[in-house]
């Protein structure tokens, strides 16, 4: 996404995140606060809570996020969740040490990326102080197989089930060195989930086959209960990627290159938004047009819909 226009100071805004609580009709949108629309002049995150009155939203003022952080760290790629059966609300986001570039990381394979989380349990008037997650949810893998990684950008999503998925991908280690210099790393998508209403949390299998970078998730919901999980990424090979996993994000099939979705030279944050399908009006017969869904045997309905866009 495009910066904002700088304030005076210089401060910009970017890669934002938008969750909406439908319990409490309340739109929350979070984004980095930088000192310049440079990646390593990531700072702050901050947070704008909306209210719904019909028609129109009416914003509160902007807020620094201020337990969000991890010291000598800076904090970036907020990724909020909802718990609908608990309430709580999750922040999910990466701290990078000092002004450490991703692309240091990804040529050295030496990782100074934390994942890190807050939580609310007032619709986000407060939060808790930051909880680094990276050795409990990632462990040894940190070290020895990524050289670097990072979460959506954007917002997570709970299943029917109850399970919580948070997106990410991770620059993987395929080749360590090389005469003494790291040879290859290769961006896959993959999503942290957990089973338990965020009391722990483990990190699913890599989209195998194709380069996977930034992504989102939705759930694809069939009558019977059962789901398909849809991943929509950003990859360097001109297209956007899709992939679907079967069992709730912990393996993903391969991924397919989307030639509709085209990438641009330099990639973009691309979203997608899961929703119910409307209503379908299906003629019965040809003297009957227009017959309501509710008790026709010819009528149906998909059971959701989903929109890719890019920011």
């Amino acid at each position: 996404m495009a910066a904002a226009p700088k304030e005076s100071n210089g401060v910009t805004y970017r890669v934002p995140a938008l969750l909406y609580l439908p319990c409490v009709a309340k739109l929350l949108a979070f984004a980095e606060e930088r000192l310049s629309a440079d990646d390593a002049h990531a700072n702050l995150l901050v947070l704008r809570r909306g209210t719904i009155y019909g028609s129109y939203v009416e914003w509160e003022d902007m807020r620094v996020l201020e337990t969000a952080t991890l010291q000598h760290h800076r904090s970036m790629n907020p990724c909020p969740l909802y718990d609908e059966f608990t309430g709580t609300l999750f922040l999910f986001f990466i701290t990078v040490l000092g002004r450490t570039p991703e692309a240091y990381q990804i040529v050295t394979g030496q990782n100074v990326t934390r994942l890190c989380c807050v939580t609310s349990a007032d619709q986000g008037l407060s939060w808790s102080t930051a909880t680094d997650l990276t050795q409990q949810v990632i462990g040894g893998a940190i070290k020895g197989n990524w050289a670097t990684f990072a979460l959506g950008p954007g917002h997570g999503i709970q299943l029917r089930s109850g399970r919580l998925l948070v997106p990410a991908y991770s620059y993987h280690i395929d080749c360590k060195e090389c005469f003494g210099q790291l040879c290859k790393t290769t961006p896959h998508s993959f999503a942290f989930y957990s089973d338990d209403h965020g009391r722990g949390w483990r990190f699913g299998e890599f989209i195998p086959n194709l380069q996977t970078g930034e992504c989102q998730l939705v759930s694809v919901d069939e009558e019977d209960g059962s789901n398909v999980l849809y991943c929509n990424a950003r990859s360097p090979l001109g297209f956007r990627v899709q992939a679907l996993s079967t069992d709730d994000g912990a393996i993903f099939h391969g991924g397919q290159l989307v030639q509709r979705l085209v990438e641009p030279p330099h990639g973009c944050h691309g979203s997608v938004i899961g929703f119910p399908a409307p209503f379908v009006y299906v003629p019965a017969t040809p003297q009957d047009p227009m017959m309501p869904l509710q008790g026709s045997a010819h009528a149906t309905v998909p059971k959701l819909g989903f929109i890719s866009f890019s920011l």
